[in-house]
């Protein structure tokens, strides 16, 4: 006999395994597969009604006086008792039966009612203390459990994370998919246990809940059975009462009351999150930030990332995707998230939808980063919405952050107007080439193919032999302008800009030519080289773009 039963329940294996019912010498006479039923209090009586007592779960102990001489009688009560639901009905031998009659023996096998005999007499006074106070330790045993939980996630919290990692670490406790939505049903985030908690099968998070939605348009409105829902409070009365709710839905294994009760007080300790201006519209953010980095880091198979995308809200036409990367200036990123972050979101998502596409709009806390996609009626248009998009990512977030000075530009990365196919491909390489764009003369948007240069060099920033190469081209041209004036590194990087045309070059730098010509004759003393040699040309074009990437 198995005495442990599902996690937070006392079971009726359980309770026959107590030394009370124990000395009583129990034999299980039908049910024995059920014996893992949840015993949720113990009751002792004779009267042949008692089933209109009980209300479901319990354990019954009786000698029988109740159970009536006829087969009628004992029918019907056994199958009255069935009907109400209890654990199981113990019957101890001896006061009224030598052995337990046939009829209740037949009834009990086929209402599927674990029946139990006691070859000795016990106390049931003794029986019942026993069992209670089992019942009360694992409640009490559950109350600890679910304390641990909250004390986790408030440590989440005071470390700074923010709803996002609370729902995570809920998600791996519960080792399912765990969903926070409004009220009216829409997502704000959906969390999985991940891969080191889940269980082999367990799909994305977003395909349950795509299958959630599913279930209620067809008009099953509530979550499956075995889900553990819990509201959180928005302060108010009335509709504002419920902010949002909590879902938990048992897709990789069964939810226990443990569960339902740290689902409670996690839902508490969103509400005080959530209580904050606009946390609901940073947390949609932040989900479908995950989501476009999912795809990115090739997490999301593309055949499934439409599907996906359309939980998000994102409902592009037929047309090709535009993947945007927007990379925010390190002394405009706001350092403790929560409003700011929730005000760039919100200034963002305002701005864009002017652009005139959809649009899925996402934000990385971590990274300082913002990914994107766009649905494009055809390639040709490519270039005028980069051009809209990169204007609307920089008035959200000058209006996210109108206070802050100096160059708070982001830098905008887009990448070619791809399918689903490619397009997590092509976010990652505006990622990388956003973080490879830093320190390059501003403009409005860099379109991904012009930074292939710039991405290998930031790729090599950390190999030695990459900063041996600046040293040795221009080395001496940068140990000039640390002591010189006027510096000649400028000089140099338009003449390369401009193909070594030398007009267009002095036009560009406001000089007169005899000028320029003495500052090219001395970067060529300083290096050493022929600045009309094509591979010397070469080599410093490629030298000036690598020393942003040499620390």
């Amino acid at each position: 006999m198995e005495p442990q039963g599902p996690q937070g329940t006392i079971t009726v294996a359980r309770a026959l395994d107590l030394p009370a019912l124990r000395r009583g010498l129990p034999e299980v006479v039908s049910g024995e597969e059920l014996l893992d039923r949840p015993v949720r209090w113990v009751h002792a009586g004779e009267a042949p009604n008692i089933a209109a007592l009980l209300r479901g779960g319990e354990l019954l102990l009786t000698t029988g006086l109740g159970v009536g001489p006829r087969p009628a009688e004992q029918r019907a009560f056994v199958r009255r008792l069935a009907e109400r639901g209890i654990a199981a009905l113990v019957v101890e031998l001896g006061a009224r039966f030598r052995s337990l009659p046939g009829p209740v023996v037949d009834t009990a096998r086929s209402c599927g009612l674990p029946l139990v005999q006691l070859h000795r007499e016990v106390p049931f006074v003794a029986v019942t203390e026993e069992i209670h106070t089992e019942i009360v330790n694992e409640h009490y045993a559950l109350l600890r459990q679910a304390d641990v939980v909250h004390r986790q996630a408030t440590e989440v919290l005071l470390r700074g994370g923010g709803v996002p990692e609370i729902l995570r670490h809920f998600a791996r406790f519960a080792a399912n998919p765990v969903f926070l939505e409004t009220p009216e049903g829409h997502l704000l985030y959906a969390a999985g246990p991940g891969e080191e908690a889940a269980r082999p099968g367990l799909a994305d998070p977003l395909q349950v809940w795509e299958g959630l939605r599913a279930r209620r348009g067809a008009e099953q409105p509530e979550p499956p059975a075995g889900s553990v829902l819990a509201d959180i409070p928005g302060g108010g009365h009335g509709p504002g009462a419920v902010r949002a709710r909590l879902t938990v839905l048992p897709v990789a294994g069964p939810l226990g009351p443990v569960h339902r009760i740290a689902a409670e007080r996690t839902a508490d300790l969103l509400a005080v999150v959530l209580l904050r201006a606009r946390q609901e519209e940073e947390l949609a953010a932040r989900g479908r930030g995950d989501f476009l980095t999912d795809l990115a880091e090739g997490r999301i198979e593309p055949s499934e990332a439409p599907a996906q995308a359309r939980v998000l809200g994102f409902r592009p036409g037929e047309g090709p995707l535009l993947p945007v990367v927007a990379r925010l200036a390190e002394d405009v990123r706001p350092l403790g998230g929560g409003e700011s972050w929730a005000a760039l979101a919100h200034a963002l998502q305002e701005e864009l939808t002017a652009v005139g596409v959809p649009v899925l709009l996402g934000v990385r806390l971590p990274e300082g980063r913002v990914p994107l996609l766009a649905g494009l009626r055809d390639a040709a248009e490519r270039g005028a919405v980069a051009e809209r998009i990169a204007a609307g990512l920089r008035a959200g977030v000058e209006r996210a952050w109108p206070d802050r000075t100096g160059p708070g530009a982001p830098v905008v990365i887009a990448g070619l107007a791809v399918g689903w196919e490619s397009a997590g491909a092509e976010l990652r390489h505006a990622a990388e080439a956003a973080n490879a764009a830093g320190g390059l003369p501003g403009r409005d948007w860099y379109d991904v193919r012009s930074l292939d240069v710039d991405l290998l060099l930031w790729r090599l920033r950390e190999h030695g032999d990459l900063a041996a190469f600046v040293d040795r081209v221009i080395g001496p041209l940068l140990a000039h302008d640390r002591t010189a004036r006027p510096p000649l590194v400028p000089t140099l990087e338009v003449y390369l800009r401009h193909a070594g045309r030398k007009a267009e070059t002095a036009r560009a730098l406001h000089l007169n030519r005899q000028t320029l010509y003495d500052r090219l004759a001395r970067i060529s003393r300083l290096l050493g080289s022929d600045l009309e040699d094509p591979r010397t040309v070469l080599a410093l074009g490629v030298a000036l773009q690598a020393r942003r990437h040499v620390h």
